[in-house]
């Protein structure tokens, strides 16, 4: 695949999703809260949440499949697994807790398994004969994703284009009442430059069928028309649908000391259907890809108004990473992932992950 092939398919790709995709008509705020199914746009990982979400065109691994699956392709050994858990507004009682999977298959493609649930902890059940409660019910969220990827090479045998495509089926329950949607993701990355230091990538995610709860939740005893006979009435719920957004990003790799140390730059375009478009710079340090440090900030328009802002994001995140080999000189590596944002309110996000490169 020679170096104009790879930039023209970049640009067909990237201009073909654009044109069909309802995000090319993103950020209307009019539009805040008619979506739901807001878990699909919750991170659980803390690698990619140090840098706020601000990865589009650097993520890889499992990770990717959250972000850009075209991401996947690109880990450096045969198989990446991590566990992921965050406290997501501390102080909320609201978890997240993930699992993935990624494992390459030939010289070009790669494929991919996330799975993820939201925990809420005990919510007392209330009634109108009594408020103080009479039991405790936990609400059910959980989606699973698959995803494939394939990297296109040159006639060097470089990494150039990389292509991902994902399905996710979603699934929210509460005690009497359900709901359950399928959503698809897209992504291409595209790396160039004498170091491969220059990369860029494209997302859409989320786009996929409404959802609506069904169950007895929605049920209700009425009278029939000769006031004697009790009917019982099923109610049809509102449909709504998935947080669809379109992700835009690149970053730069600076390398100092024959590559002991590297610092990135990222940048980060995210438009949203439902709420506003958000704008983010990042950046990382690395010391010989094993000991990083990472902060970015993201912002959206009027998120610090006390009467519109529309998230409780402060904006600002931090991580940490250590990235260590299983045993001296084995190309197999363990690595802890830490991550912190603020929040306006509650006491903050914290994020915790734990990854095997094999």
């Amino acid at each position: 695949m020679t170096k104009y092939t790879s930039l023209l398919f970049v640009g067909l790709f990237c201009l073909s999703f654009l044109a069909a995709s309802p995000t090319a008509k993103a950020g209307n705020p009019d539009r805040q809260g008619e979506a739901g199914a807001y878990e699909l746009i919750m991170n659980p990982w803390a690698r990619s949440a140090g840098l706020n979400g601000l990865v589009a065109a650097r993520v890889t691994g499992v990770e990717a499949l959250r972000f850009n699956p075209a991401g996947i392709c690109r880990i450096s050994g045969k198989t990446e697994v991590a566990l992921g858990h965050t406290q997501y507004m501390a102080g909320t009682g609201i978890s997240l807790n993930a699992a993935g999977l990624v494992q390459k298959i030939g010289d070009n493609g790669a494929f991919g398994v996330e799975l993820m649930s939201v925990g809420f902890g005990d919510i007392p059940l209330t009634t109108v004969d009594q408020p103080g409660g009479i039991t405790t019910f936990s609400p059910s969220f959980f989606n699973i994703g698959l995803s494939y990827g394939y990297v296109f090479k040159d006639e060097d045998g470089n990494e150039k284009v990389s292509v991902g495509f994902g399905v996710r089926v979603v699934s929210e329950s509460i005690a009497n009442a359900s709901a359950t949607g399928v959503g698809f993701d897209a992504g291409v990355q595209y790396v160039t430059g004498v170091d491969r230091q220059i990369k860029f990538g494209v997302a859409l995610r989320n786009f996929g069928t409404k959802m609506s709860y069904s169950g007895d939740g929605l049920a209700f005893v009425g009278v029939a028309p000769n006031n004697t006979t009790a009917l019982t009435v099923n109610s049809r719920g509102a449909g709504y649908e998935l947080p669809s957004l379109l992700h835009i990003g690149m970053s730069y790799d600076f390398y100092l000391g024959s590559k002991i140390n590297r610092l990135t730059a990222v940048g980060n375009f995210t438009a949203n259907s439902f709420s506003r478009d958000q704008y983010g710079v990042g950046f990382e340090y690395a010391f010989k890809e094993m000991f990083m440090a990472r902060t970015a900030f993201r912002y959206e328009s009027d998120m610090y108004s006390s009467e519109t802002s529309s998230t409780a994001s402060g904006g600002l995140t931090a991580g940490v990473t250590a990235e260590i080999p299983l045993r001296k000189g084995s190309a197999k590596k363990i690595a802890f992932d830490y991550a912190y944002e603020y929040t306006q309110v509650f006491k903050g996000t914290h994020s915790l992950t734990l990854k095997l490169k094999l």
